[in-house]
């Protein structure tokens, strides 16, 4: 089985290093300094489960790669519109594309019977440019939750979780997600095929619309936001708000509130990709994670007037300038001195 990670960052970085030492022939697709160090050292995991290294292909160039298997999608969902150039090297005559993304997936309403079938969320597939680059009939669903960050170029520090839920759009049992998952499997990885991989989606959204924006707009810590009697209620709103949009496409997440809530306190001081994205400046994944479910309440009709008001705060703090705690706690001590 030849697989390529494009985006070969954290998580792409853990599963392609995994599938590596399960047999499979990977091709890891990065760049800078992480690739340099990816090609001299391999991908050199540190995980409560154990450390290892692992020595797959690392390149920068996909055309010295060639068509695969499976195309594991690694990069920030609002980089796939963008990747054309990135895939198409990679594409053969069945190749499939297994989207280890937050959020809404672009392939979302494809082959979901009912009212909203076929129907395209703009802020996923902005005029059908992510449909264009990435044939929603080549998707498998994917819901990753492991956590993990690069500690440094080619160090990948596993933080917790081995689970990546798949699923085909169209709710079949397919040969394709049957083999990914056994591969998977063999480099110590959980991949359960799922018949309904939308449920696992909100089950992973109902934090991630959430816990993400909030932390943005706080710099709190998941913990901190668990423990903050506002946060807290707020938090649990936003996810009575989420279900209620789950509900009307047909999705009946089975997980209360309050035990998402318990997950993510035990989850501990961990700042959301989010935050960490904002504060080392690089665009949030907004688009995904909070306004295409604000579009799907505009679809359906939902109130979900908390969503609404957070949505509208992060939206205004992405345009911001970069907030730079070095640069910006010296002025303000300047400014109690001059006081």
């Amino acid at each position: 089985m030849k697989i390529a990670v494009l985006g070969a960052g954290a998580i792409g970085a853990y599963v392609g290093a995994a599938l590596h030492r399960g047999g499979a022939e990977v091709h890891l697709i990065a760049r800078g300094p992480h690739l340099q160090a990816l090609r001299r050292d391999g991908v050199q995991v540190r995980s409560p489960r154990g450390d290892f290294t692992a020595r797959p292909h690392a390149t920068g160039d996909p055309d010295e790669v060639g068509p695969v298997d499976y195309v594991f999608l690694g990069l920030k969902a609002h980089s796939y519109a963008t990747a054309g150039s990135l895939v198409r090297p990679l594409l053969g005559e069945r190749t499939a594309l297994i989207a280890g993304q937050n959020g809404i997936p672009w392939w979302y309403f494809h082959h979901l019977a009912g009212p909203y079938e076929g129907q395209r969320i703009e802020a996923v597939d902005p005029g059908g440019a992510t449909t264009e680059v990435l044939d929603p009939e080549r998707a498998i669903g994917c819901v990753v939750y492991p956590a993990a960050v690069i500690e440094s170029p080619g160090v990948i520090r596993h933080l917790e979780g081995t689970r990546f839920s798949i699923g085909e759009p169209g709710g079949s049992i397919s040969q394709r997600c049957l083999e990914f998952s056994r591969m998977m499997t063999a480099g110590g990885l959980k991949c359960p095929v799922e018949a309904d991989i939308r449920n696992d989606v909100w089950i992973k959204l109902m934090g991630n619309v959430a816990f993400n924006p909030v932390s943005a707009l706080t710099r709190a810590t998941m913990a901190e936001i668990c423990r903050h009697r506002g946060t807290r209620q707020l938090v649990a709103r936003m996810m009575a708000e989420t279900l209620d949009i789950a509900a009307r496409v047909g999705s009946h997440p089975d997980i209360s509130i309050e035990k998402r809530l318990a997950g993510a306190e035990r989850v501990g001081q961990h700042k959301t990709s989010m935050l960490q994205d904002l504060e080392a400046g690089k665009q949030m994944e907004l688009d995904a994670v909070v306004a295409a479910v604000v579009e799907i309440a505009d679809m359906t009709g939902a109130e979900a007037p908390t969503l609404r008001a957070i949505h509208a705060a992060t939206d205004l703090l992405a345009t911001m300038p970069a907030w730079d705690p070095q640069v910006v706690a010296p002025e303000v001590a300047r400014m109690g001195e001059a006081s």
